[in-house]
């Protein structure tokens, strides 16, 4: 059994659905779901006795003390996190509440948890805290990409969040001796992605007939990570991952933004054309950029590659035309999470834990 934290959101559904996929080992999710968590993600595990979802917020230590001694896991996977730049401008006290006091929380009921087991249970146990490349700060043009070695230098709210919250799992390794694990990714997509990052949103701005929004010169860089190649990754580091280590993972695509744009408008050209046969790329409108906004961004993935032996399976070619394709063919869910639809249903649909 494992225990997954966040499992409603983008990344943790998608890594719920992964595991569940390759074996049988049960999983026990946790998710607030809050704005960007939504049961939806999930259906295709309804009625599946692997899958037990349970809503509640990493804050709640009753919750989690309850959940662990009742469960038992041999690991638990964070990936509860605030975790949308603009929005912790605009509001960074829920990024400070969930991602380090929330952290915090949960660090203080799995040592609890994982000072009770004895002999193997004990040794074998695994908390792994997963974070992003943005820690790190921004990138020159001509630099050297991100390694595990590179200072921390966060320059937003949510970063700076993150970046507490890694330095909380660092102490409680060091201190306390808690068998840690920290993956830092950079920029992921695919499906299941609220439509608020850059990705879903300009495919469902573009079919909406709406402007594609480009900060400033959108020239700004990130590397670009399959979801599914992240969840695979952290499947490699709970496995084989040395205690105490960070890990970065990275796809190896450093693509501008307005490059992504203009890729996206070319495939959504190419499998669903305007009415008027003109290109999507016409709805591109650059705006003012967002204050603070990191230039670069670009991960060293040698080491997981060279120790695990990991490597991303998806080009960001292979990956882009697989995540458009998914949001053409699934409409509905974006409609329902950007209307808020789906919360309605889950409320008729759920109470506080379901199997």
């Amino acid at each position: 059994m494992i225990l997954v934290t966040g499992g409603a959101g983008f990344i943790g559904a998608n890594f719920v659905l992964d595991w569940l996929a390759v074996n049988d080992e049960p999983v026990v999710n946790l998710d607030k779901l809050t704005y960007a968590g939504n049961l939806h993600n999930l259906d295709s595990l309804r009625g599946d006795t692997r899958h037990v979802f349970v809503q509640g917020d990493i804050g709640d230590q009753a919750l989690l003390d309850r959940l662990l001694v009742q469960y038992q896991p041999r690991a638990v996977i964070n990936f509860a996190a605030e975790s949308h730049v603009d929005r912790s401008i605009h509001g960074p006290e829920a990024f400070m509440q969930t991602n380090v006091i929330g952290t915090f929380r949960l660090l203080e009921a799995v040592r609890a948890y994982w000072n009770d087991l004895v002999d193997e249970a004990k040794a074998n146990f695994r908390f792994i805290h997963v974070s992003t490349d943005e820690v790190y700060g921004t990138l020159a043009p001509d630099a050297l990409a991100f390694t595990e070695a590179h200072q921390y230098q966060p320059n937003s709210p949510y970063s700076a969040s993150k970046a507490a919250s890694d330095h909380l799992v660092r102490a409680w390794h060091h201190t306390y001796g808690l068998p840690v694990l920290t993956t830092n990714c950079s920029n992921n997509y695919g499906p299941y992605q609220f439509p608020e990052k850059l990705i879903p949103l300009v495919i469902n701005n573009a079919l909406q007939g709406k402007p594609l929004p480009i900060y400033g010169d959108g020239l700004q860089v990130r590397d670009w990570l399959y979801v599914t190649d992240h969840c695979s990754a952290i499947r490699h580091v709970l496995a084989a991952g040395k205690v105490g280590e960070v890990y970065n993972i990275g796809g190896w695509n450093e693509i501008p933004n307005i490059e992504i744009v203009r890729t996206i408008c070319t495939l959504l050209d190419q499998l669903q054309p305007r009415d008027d046969s003109a290109s999507y790329a016409s709805q591109i409108t650059h705006v003012t950029d967002r204050p603070g906004h990191d230039r670069r961004y670009a991960i060293d993935a040698h080491k997981i590659e060279q120790e695990l032996d990991w490597k991303p399976a998806e080009t960001f070619t292979t990956g882009i035309r697989k995540t458009v394709q998914w949001y053409l063919d699934n409409a509905e869910w974006v409609t329902a999470v950007a209307s808020g639809a789906y919360r309605a249903w889950m409320a008729r649909q759920y109470t506080d834990t379901i199997a």
